[in-house]
Parts: structure tokens; C-alpha cells; sequence
């Protein structure tokens, strides 16, 4: 008997049909991988499971039993839990570690008497020891790095007796060994009989992880495959319903007028020093592992962190003391966690498009929401969002239409520079496609772009030129020709690349 069985599931958003009777099911320690490009449905079946959003129609069966959610505290009692793709989502930034690793200990109801702060640290203690990630229990969760938070998430999840458990994207903010310990844990929770739904969208993860797949395309279920019977190629064919066919990095002209320069950036949260620059309409691929110190950088260098250093915007030296003295200097930036600072998840597309232009389509203080509907069209239809309307609310949108709402919204906003931090985090690659056709456009408008990933591939893919950064320091500068796998990895894992290359180039003139 399966542990999980779901048969022909619907659900509608208004006239949109989200899930086409939908189809699956999970066996007793079963790793099935769940796949898709954004707006496939992935997102919709999963909050169905995990009690966000109620079904239409169809049957869900836990343990042969019959379920219907209206909630997520009645999918627990069940015992379906969810580790999020969006962790801020899931915890509570002002209270500790121990806290939230404990908190179903305070909300569920199930203990009449209070336990002391002493016994709920061990309990967290012990908690974080099963997902093998020591954290000190009393720091704020707000203070915590995007892994350590996934990490609490889990924690919490494994402590919950689920019977399944719910993994949404969740290597993205990790390290490579953090990842390590992830399959780790999943295989003791496979060994205890526990089923696992994985979402992601790195297919060697899936090769590695997972026993079976499910790809859904436009709201169905279009295919089950047993892990390696099928090339990765024939996967992502059927996710499109197309071949996809990768572009290489062509090569782009480029003004030589320095568009940004940033001298002796002290950025706060490294306490190491950064020089960069940026050239109109150059793709500065900035690369680095998780916690080389990319996201700290992107913040300090818009304003967040109050840094201090030397900005040049258009050869106009500008002192950037907030986010707010950034926009005016003509910068926008895409930050990686979109929900929690990119976006407002609870107002609409139009509104999210419209936000940092408003004066754009206000007369004395009022909004002309005619005028602010239309360019909403227009972007919509631009960008290639897929939403209902202009007025559908952004959470109900794809994780690739929120990105490209994300990067929609500074279209209205006459800027000279782009930041770009994990623009392609939790997207599919029809969506990744879309994303780089967007800020090739931009840059081919002169506009300089800087792109902070750890996917190394893409900025081989898109980048012009690539900074490579360690610890907080950029270890190595190459143009986009020059650039190999092996030689990102080295500088990124704090090789001597950068001693290297200085080698090769005396040693070929002193030849010459």
C-alpha cells in the first residue's frame, strides 16, 4: 500500500484550471522527485498536501485513510511536513534558534504544562544534532545565514513524527558540504520508512537522490520514470514539451565608459575590502560558492549594510548610505531572497510592477490606477508573465513569474546599473532562458549589469567578464574567453589562481 496516494486532483484559481486530475503517489522510504518548469503546478499540488490551499476535487489517502486539509496544522496530525523553499516564510526572525527548532512544542496544543527553557534547548540541541547542524541555540534567527535557517526547518520537520516530508528546492542556499549532510539525513529518513517529495530543479541532484520522478506540465501529471531510465536531455524535453537547446556565450560589443566603479568597499558583513568595475552595457559575472561572500557584497554595494567606500555612477562620484541614496544614483538591485525583499507577496502584480516608479503615475499624491493598469499590460506582455490578470496577487504566481515581476518592477525606473544576486534561485530552465534574454536586453541598452551566482555554468553562459569571489575577496578576474570550470572552482575555493594567471602573463612576455 502506498504511504501517499493522490487521484485525479483539480484545483482552479478563478477561470484558471492550476491541477488537471493529477495523479501520484509516494511508497514507504521513497525519495520521488517532483518536476516541472514554474507554473506547471508543482507549487499548487504541494500547498494541496501540506494543507495551504484546499482541492476542488480528487482523493488524497495517508496510510490508506481519506484526508481532506483545510489547514496546515491538520496536514501535521497527519503527518505531512514541509520544509519551504522561501525559509523566512517558515520561522520567526526575532525569537532564537531554540525557539523556532521548538516551536511545535508551544502551538500544537499537546503539552498541558510548560516546559522550562532548560529542557527546551536540549531539545533543540538534540533536534539540530539529527540534521548533524550545530547552530548556538540562543542567537536570534535573523542573525542565522540562509543555510542555518534551512537547516533549523529541517530540524523541526524531522522532530514532527512525519510520515512524509516535503523538500522544496532545498540544496539552494546550501554549501556543497552542506548538501552532503542533506543526503545524509534524507537517507536515514528512507531508512525509517519515511517518504520523501523532493522538488528541485538540479538534475544531478535528483539523479543522486531520488528512487522515482513525476513531471508535471500545464497542471498534469505527464510522466513517471524510474531514476536513471531516462537522459536528462529526454526530462527536460518532456518538462518543455520541446527540445531545449542551451546558447553558448556569444560575444558582445561593449562601450569603454566606465558605468560604475566601486573603490575600497569596506562591506560590513565580510569585513574585507572590494574594488570592481562595470563598463555600459558589460555583464560582470561576479562567481562564488554558498558563503563566499556574494549576497554581503550585492548588499553592501546598494546601500543595506551602510557601507563604506567610493561609488562612481556615469563618471558622478555619489555616496551611497542607504538603498534609497542607491535608487537615485541610478542603481536597482534584484536581491536573492525575492519574497522576503524583492517583492510584497500579498499585493498585486500591477502593484509589485508600479512600486519603485509610483511618481511615474501619481498627480498630486493620488495614483492613476488607469495609467498604472495599462504599463502593467504592457510589462506583462513584455515579460512574458504568466498571471491571470494584473491584479492577481503575486503569491498565487510561479516562483519564475515572481522573478520576472522582480526584475520588471525597476523597468519603470530610469537606472543606470542592474544588480543581479541569484537571479535563476528556484526557477526552471525555460524560466532561466527568459531571465537571461532580459538582461542581455537590458544590457545591450547600455546598462551595466553586475550577476552574483553560484551557478558557474550560467555566467560561462551569459557573463562578459567574471570576478571570482573567496572569503569575501575577489580571487580572480577573467574575460568571459579565458574562463573554465576549473579554473572558477579554483579561484572560488581559494586557490592561487589569481598568483597563476600573473605567472603565465610575465612569463609570456618575458618570452616575447
Amino acid at each position: 500500500m502506498s504511504l501517499l496516494q493522490v487521484q485525479q486532483l483539480t484545483k482552479s484559481f478563478g477561470p484558471v484550471n492550476v491541477l488537471k486530475q493529477v495523479d501520484f503517489s509516494v511508497e514507504p522510504g521513497e525519495v520521488h522527485a517532483l518536476l516541472g518548469v514554474n507554473g506547471a503546478g508543482k507549487s499548487t499540488l504541494v500547498k494541496i498536501l501540506s494543507g495551504d490551499y484546499e482541492k476542488d476535487g480528487g482523493n488524497i489517502e495517508v496510510d490508506g485513510e481519506e484526508v481532506h486539509f483545510s489547514s496546515p496544522s491538520e496536514a501535521q496530525e497527519k503527518g505531512i511536513a514541509i520544509v519551504v523553499q522561501e525559509v523566512d516564510t517558515g520561522l520567526i526572525p526575532n525569537l532564537s534558534v531554540a525557539e523556532n527548532v521548538t516551536l511545535d512544542l508551544t502551538v500544537s496544543g499537546k503539552n498541558s504544562r510548560p516546559i522550562s527553557w532548560k529542557k527546551r534547548k536540549q531539545i533543540a540541541a538534540d533536534r539540530l544534532e539529527k540534521v548533524q547542524t550545530p547552530i548556538p541555540l540562543n542567537s536570534l534567527v535573523e542573525d542565522c545565514t540562509l543555510s542555518q535557517k534551512q537547516m533549523i526547518l529541517l530540524a523541526r520537520a524531522v522532530a514532527s513524527d512525519a510520515k512524509i516530508i516535503i523538500f522544496d528546492e532545498p540544496t539552494a542556499p546550501l554549501s556543497d558540504h552542506e548538501t552532503k549532510q542533506l543526503f545524509h539525513v534524507i537517507e536515514e529518513l528512507k531508512a525509517q520508512g519515511i517518504g520523501i517529495i523532493y522538488i528541485s530543479h538540479r538534475m544531478q541532484e535528483i539523479n543522486r537522490i531520488a528512487d522515482r520522478m513525476t513531471i508535471m506540465r500545464d497542471g498534469k501529471a505527464v510522466a513517471v520514470y524510474e531514476t536513471g531510465s531516462v537522459s536528462t536531455e529526454e526530462v527536460i524535453k518532456t518538462m518543455l514539451g520541446k527540445q531545449l537547446h542551451k546558447a553558448d556565450y556569444q560575444h558582445r560589443g561593449f562601450s569603454e565608459e566606465t558605468i560604475l566603479k566601486i573603490e575600497d568597499l569596506q562591506v560590513p558583513d565580510t569585513g574585507k575590502q572590494i574594488n570592481l568595475s562595470v563598463r555600459a552595457g558589460e555583464i560582470v559575472g561576479v562567481a562564488g560558492l554558498v558563503g563566499a561572500g556574494k549576497s554581503e557584497t550585492a548588499n553592501a554595494i546598494f546601500g543595506v549594510t551602510n557601507a563604506k567606500g567610493k561609488w562612481s555612477v556615469s563618471d558622478r562620484n555619489v555616496k551611497i548610505k542607504s538603498p534609497r541614496h542607491a535608487v537615485n544614483a541610478g542603481l536597482s538591485f534584484i536581491p536573492e531572497e525575492r519574497r522576503k525583499s524583492g517583492v510584497l507577496i500579498d499585493s498585486s502584480v500591477q502593484e509589485n510592477l508600479s512600486l519603485p516608479a509610483l511618481q511615474n503615475f501619481s498627480t498630486a499624491g493620488w495614483i492613476n490606477r488607469k495609467k498604472e493598469h495599462q504599463s502593467a499590460l504592457q510589462q506583462i506582455q513584455e515579460l512574458g508573465i504568466i498571471t491571470s490578470s494584473p491584479k492577481a496577487l503575486l503569491k498565487h504566481l510561479s516562483g519564475g513569474n515572481q522573478q520576472k515581476v522582480s526584475i520588471g518592477k525597476w523597468l519603470n525606473h530610469d537606472s543606470s546599473v542592474f544588480i543581479f544576486d541569484e537571479p535563476t534561485k528556484g526557477i526552471d530552465v525555460g524560466a532561466k532562458n527568459d531571465v537571461f534574454r532580459l538582461i542581455t536586453h537590458l544590457a545591450d541598452q547600455g546598462k551595466g549589469i553586475l550577476y552574483f551566482s553560484s551557478e558557474f555554468d550560467e555566467l560561462l553562459q551569459i557573463a562578459d567578464r567574471i570576478l571570482v569571489m573567496a572569503d569575501g575577496e575577489i580571487t580572480d578576474e577573467m574575460q568571459n574567453q579565458e574562463a573554465t570550470e576549473a579554473r572558477l572552482m579554483t579561484a572560488a575555493t581559494g586557490g592561487n589562481a589569481v598568483e597563476t594567471a600573473k605567472y603565465q602573463r610575465l612569463s609570456a612576455a618575458g618570452r616575447s
